[in-house]
């Protein structure tokens, strides 16, 4: 049965963890499999946004599977991590938007899967936390550089130096999630805002995506220079003329990604 499994719907690509019995702990063949999905997905021209979630309301992902991790001597769990960063990374990566629907448990590995996704839409109830500093390691996973730019340095520091957990209701207020619902509506909201993003010119949102990464760590000049260079792309599309046409007939457009 596979671990880990891929839909598409309406130019929506959904990838589903399945491996509830293990809270879906990030096993090697729960890795390899979400690479080989990820992979599919960024050279999928068809997909305008990218959900990622589970297939239960206990687990999104319960982080490193530890039970792995115990037999294993040091080069091991250091290639054990890299590959765990590898598929994070390879999300981060994707040129289309990304969402992380969270319900349950998002700990470790988890939540850096759910920091390394664009928009977070994370259930009231859900658990989570960077909780390595309590098994004497640290995130790493991209956990100490996400985090501290989506809370700021404070909130990061304390969120990763206790390794507590939170809520749902608490990751909103601290600005780590960009929805916060209730466990029933965590894949519905989800799927709504996917589907409004999927209306917008696919070419548009990837260079949308790109000009805000990129000019996320450089100085407001460069950024304004990254902007523009993102803007050319999009003056000679096909979708920006449709674009125009359809908003002058008063009709949904019909972007083709050209």
């Amino acid at each position: 049965m596979a671990l880990c499994e891929l839909t598409m719907n309406d130019h929506v690509a959904t990838l589903t963890l399945q491996r509830e019995e293990a809270m879906n702990a990030l096993s090697e063949v729960l890795l390899e499999e979400m690479l080989v999905h990820l992979q599919a997905i960024d050279q999928d021209e068809t997909v305008r946004c990218v959900v990622i979630t589970s297939g239960s309301e206990r687990a999104f992902c319960a982080g490193a599977d530890l039970k792995e991790r115990r037999g294993m001597n040091e080069e091991q769990v250091r290639t054990a991590v890299t590959r765990i960063r590898s598929v994070i990374e390879a999300v981060a990566a994707l040129k289309m938007p990304t969402i992380a629907a969270v319900r349950g448990v998002a700990l470790g590995g988890g939540l850096e899967l759910m920091l390394a996704c664009d928009v977070r839409v994370v259930a009231d109830t859900a658990l989570l936390g960077l909780t390595e500093t309590r098994l004497a390691i640290i995130p790493g996973a991209g956990g100490t550089q996400r985090l501290a730019r989506i809370v700021g340095l404070g909130r990061a520091k304390e969120l990763i130096f206790t390794g507590r957990r939170f809520t749902g209701t608490e990751a909103f207020s601290f600005g780590l999630a960009e929805y916060v619902v209730a466990v029933t509506d965590v894949l519905k909201t989800a799927t709504a805002v996917a589907q409004q993003i999927g209306e917008g010119g696919p070419v548009a949102l990837r260079a949308a995506k790109r000009a805000i990464q990129s000019g996320a760590d450089v100085s407001l000049e460069e950024g304004l220079h990254i902007e523009m260079s993102a803007y050319e792309e999009v003056l000679g599309t096909q979708d920006r003329l449709e674009g125009l046409q359809a908003f002058a007939q008063k009709r949904k457009p019909q972007y083709t990604g050209q």
